[in-house]
């Protein structure tokens, strides 16, 4: 008696240390929020550091800084993504605009997430497998760059697991109906949050049919409501938008995230071996593991821990998130790092619940399990030491290249205190710098520097061509600073220039000369390319 009584004992404090040791990596992602994204880590190139945050935003930032979140003209993506700056403007009351603020709310989902993934783990598994689950995603290198910059990805994840915690449950609920009802307007609402949401669909229905299994048709009309809610409240506020006269915003959204295709007519093979591949950046080794124990299954599929594994509602939905993921960045043939932040997550799922389902079984198939939990341990142990490493060494180089930019515009007034910018609405959310987008708006830039009138462009490196020649249809360019922030060697040093008016107020011509070159009344020495 007294031996079980102090087995229970310790391995309740066992599970008490767990949870600290998860909380005590869960907190690492919450210090230092105005820190630039680590400097010098594999995802160096993602774009979304350099401008996601400030775009997604834009529209609360507006709202608090300049009473009207819409900008004609220019890029306004919370016609199409309403979810994430509605969220961030009801903050910014209690904040302030700050990118603590929209950083810390990016990292508030991220422990939402963490406590979401448990309750959805725990629905049919074990506490062991459970905490597994949500230590890889706690250490997880990846997620820790990604969870703390205020993109779309951290809340997206959030309402997708809320979505299956309830869809788990079905099967426990006195009305499965109305609850299927709700969510589909939860998976609405993740669409709403990011468009991609659309290829979680399957995930979702594959755990309504699964739990609901020895129901058919209770399965089927579940199913099916949740579809046409998903259906109904998309279709609701896309009218709206349509009653407020926004399509255009809306369409010219989807019309930026199309990109060109490969020439060969096997193209989607080309980009689906591209959007695979881009898994590696999650992790090498983790999702190795989480590869082979997919292929595993596949082909035990016929054995005993095979069927049982593929039972589990929560497997299948966690291959189908991966799949469907990769399904889209292969169409859409444009992988970024940051996309992966969702599969990221159910991959991690996937190796836990393979794990637990190999270590019930005995033989050889348990002493393969073990081998599973020793490789997750590994991971866990390398991916804590460089978390632990990338909040140890925080660097400040891009908030301090904005500070010192918005510094210098105001002791060299020039026009108007508008800045024309790639990065602009970065800057508006660290510096309330009023900007305008150079790269993407409704309208094309030419058009907007005459409706707007800017003194000021800032770039990072060099000059485009296309927006040079945009800017000297009404300016000559000085470059008077140069501010070194970030890492990529392509977006390391970012350059202000003042922007004078042709004398006259002169508008030139693009078939006049050829303005995407340096001009005699230019005063710059970056390059053009």
């Amino acid at each position: 008696m007294r031996a079980g009584k102090s087995g229970a004992a310790f391995r309740r404090w066992g599970y008490v240390a767990w949870v600290v040791l998860i909380a005590a990596f869960a907190v690492l992602h919450a210090l230092n929020l105005r820190a630039d994204f680590p400097n010098h880590s594999a995802w160096t190139f993602d774009w979304a550091k350099y401008t996601d945050e400030g775009w997604y935003g834009n529209a609360a930032i507006r709202a608090h800084l300049f009473g009207n979140w819409y900008m004609a003209g220019d890029f306004n993506p919370a016609v199409a993504v309403p979810v994430w700056p509605f969220v961030e403007w009801v903050l910014f009351f209690f904040t302030g605009v700050t990118i603590e603020a929209a950083r810390g709310l990016a990292v508030a989902c991220f422990f939402a997430n963490l406590v979401l993934s448990y309750a959805l783990l725990r629905v049919r598994g074990s506490k062991p497998m459970a905490l597994a689950a949500v230590t890889l995603v706690a250490t997880s290198p990846f997620l820790y760059c990604f969870s703390r910059l205020a993109i779309l990805e951290p809340l997206q994840t959030t309402l997708f697991l809320i979505a299956l915690n309830l869809a788990v449950r079905l099967n426990l609920m006195r009305r499965p109906g109305i609850a299927s009802a709700g969510v589909g307007a939860l998976l609405a609402m993740t669409m709403l949050t990011k468009t991609t949401a659309l290829f979680l669909l399957p995930a979702v229905l594959w755990v309504i049919v699964l739990v609901l299994w020895q129901k058919r048709w209770l399965a089927l009309r579940c199913a099916l409501t949740a579809t046409a809610a998903m259906g109904l409240t998309y279709g609701a506020w896309l009218a709206l938008i349509a009653a407020r006269g926004l399509m255009g915003d809306f369409r010219y959204y989807f019309f930026i995230n199309t990109y060109d295709k490969p020439t060969q007519f096997y193209w989607p093979l080309l980009s689906l071996w591209w959007s695979m591949h881009g898994m590696w950046w999650v992790d090498h080794n983790l999702i190795l593991l989480a590869c082979v124990m997919a292929l595993g299954s596949v082909v035990a599929c016929r054995t005993a821990w095979g069927r049982k594994l593929w039972s589990e509602p929560l497997y299948g939905c966690s291959l189908l998130t991966v799949a469907g993921y990769v399904l889209f960045m292969a169409l859409q043939n444009h992988p970024q790092p940051r996309y992966y932040a969702v599969p990221a997550v159910f991959c991690m799922f996937l190796v836990a619940l393979t794990a637990e389902a190999l270590l019930r079984e005995t033989g050889w198939v348990k002493t393969v399990g073990w081998v599973a939990v020793v490789a997750i341990a590994a991971a866990v142990a390398e991916h804590g030491v460089r978390v632990a490493g990338f909040a140890a060494h925080p660097e400040y180089t891009y908030v301090n290249a904005a500070a010192q930019l918005t510094q210098y515009i105001d002791a060299h007034p020039n026009g108007r205190r508008l800045v024309v910018s790639i990065s602009g609405d970065d800057l508006t959310l660290m510096t309330h710098l009023p900007t305008l987008c150079d790269d993407f708006g409704a309208e094309p830039l030419v058009t907007k520097l005459g409706h707007y009138q800017p003194g000021w462009y800032a770039s990072w490196n060099d000059l485009d061509p296309g927006t040079l020649e945009d800017l000297h249809s009404r300016y000559s360019l000085e470059q008077v600073a140069v501010f070194d922030a970030l890492d990529d060697p392509e977006r390391n040093r970012l350059v202000l220039f003042k922007l004078h008016p042709l004398a006259g107020g002169r508008v030139r011509d693009a078939g006049d000369e050829n303005l995407k070159d340096m001009l005699p009344d230019d005063r710059f020495d970056v390059p053009v390319e």
